[in-house]
Parts: structure tokens; sequence; C-alpha cells
């Protein structure tokens, strides 16, 4: 990441940090209220797509904030990794909007944890990407592995929905959907994910094209601009 966004990426990271410090507190408050204690929190906290993709979000942003420091922070920092991060969130923000907000009408600290979640982090941290993130390395195929954190995802809710009988989206349920609709549903996600990621990818290849022909030309323009000042 260059310099001038450094900046950026704190204020990301400390407002991301805030939204998922918030919403663990209340998800404590609201399994303690229902006399089922605070581990109960814990794992109501961790079953949302949103919350784990805001928490690897807000550690891209902090290691962008701090500097390469180790193994994991320079993982973090990867074009590759940051882009399937981009990919995340902007699915985060793209599938709650039109189809589950109205499901239920937060109020609150609530409200401000939920508009932090889906409505300030996905197009800050997207602005975060088109800002600050090199993108000549991007590759097509890249595409295809960043489908493996989604698809670890769905896997990993049926795998808690076997436990406790519980899911955390409405198209996940299997209990109610059974296991051929939501394997259905899960396809037609998964396609919005990697419809989002060619968005990225040929983004970023437009964005590098930029860079390198300005990078290019710069000194001939500098150059005229110099001997146009000339007496």
């Amino acid at each position: 990441m260059t310099q001038p966004y450094r900046p950026l990426a704190t204020f990301g990271a400390l407002l991301g940090w805030f939204g998922l410090v918030l919403q663990f507190w209340l998800s404590i408050q609201l399994t303690e209220a229902q006399g089922q204690g605070a581990l109960a929190g814990v794992w109501l906290f961790l079953a949302f797509y949103t919350i784990l993709t805001n928490l690897l979000v807000a550690m891209a942003l902090t290691a962008a904030a701090r500097g390469p420091q180790g193994a994991i922070t320079r993982f973090l920092l990867r074009p590759g990794v940051q882009t399937a991060l981009a990919m995340s969130i902007a699915i985060v923000g793209l599938i709650y909007n039109p189809m589950l907000r109205q499901l239920w009408h937060p109020e609150g600290w609530q409200l401000v944890a939920d508009a932090i979640a889906h409505d300030i982090m996905p197009p800050l941290y997207l602005l975060y990407w088109w800002l600050a993130v090199p993108k000549r390395g991007l590759r097509w195929p890249q595409v295809l592995v960043w489908q493996s954190y989604p698809a670890a995802y769905f896997v990993y809710v049926l795998l808690r929905g076997a436990v406790d009988g519980w899911y955390p989206y409405p198209f996940l349920d299997v209990r109610t959907l059974g296991y051929g609709q939501v394997l259905v549903d899960a396809v037609f996600v998964m396609l919005a994910f990697i419809a989002v990621a060619l968005v990225l990818v040929a983004l970023g290849h437009w964005q590098a094209r930029r860079e390198a022909y300005a990078a290019r030309f710069a000194p001939i323009q500098a150059v005229r601009r110099s001997s146009s000042t000339e007496p």
C-alpha cells in the first residue's frame, strides 16, 4: 500500500473493529437475556458470513495501517487476498440490502452495528481497494481460487446447522427448504460471487493499464511542459 492511503486504512480498521466489538457485545447480551449464557453469544456471533468477512477486512486494514510485520500481515496484504476480500465484502452489501434488510428492524446500538457491517464497511473497503491495492498481478484464474472462502463457509453453515438445527440465513435454512433447494440457492449465490470477482479483476486490469500508460508517457509530457516554459 502506498503511504498516502495509510490514514484511510487506519480509519477503516478502527471503524471495523468498533463495529465488530459492538456486535460481539450485543450478541452476548442477547443470549444472556435468553438465559443461554455468554458462550452462546460467541457461537451466535461467529455464525454470520457478514461478521466473519468484516473480521477479515478489519484484519487486512490493520495490516495495511501497520505495514508488513509478519507472515500473516504479508499474506493479508497480497493483492489477490485483498481482492478476494473486496469480492466478499461487496457481496455482503449486495445480498443484505435487497434480500435480508426487510427481515428485521434493528434499533439503537444494534442499528449502529448493522449499518457499519452492511452499509459502511463494504464501500469503504472497496474505496481502499481501488486506491491502495496494486492490481498488476491480478489473474483471471484467481477468481475460482477466491471461491474457496464462501464455499468453506457454506460447508461450515451446514455443519453448524446439523449440530444445533439453526441456520443464519433464510436461503440456507435446510429445515425449511431441504438440502436440494439450499444447494440450488448456494449455486446462485456462488455465481454472484464469481460475477463480482470478474468485475473486480476487469477493473483491476483497466486500472493497471492506465497506470502503465501514465508511467510510460509521463517523461515525455514532462519534457513538453518544460520546453513550453523555456524563453
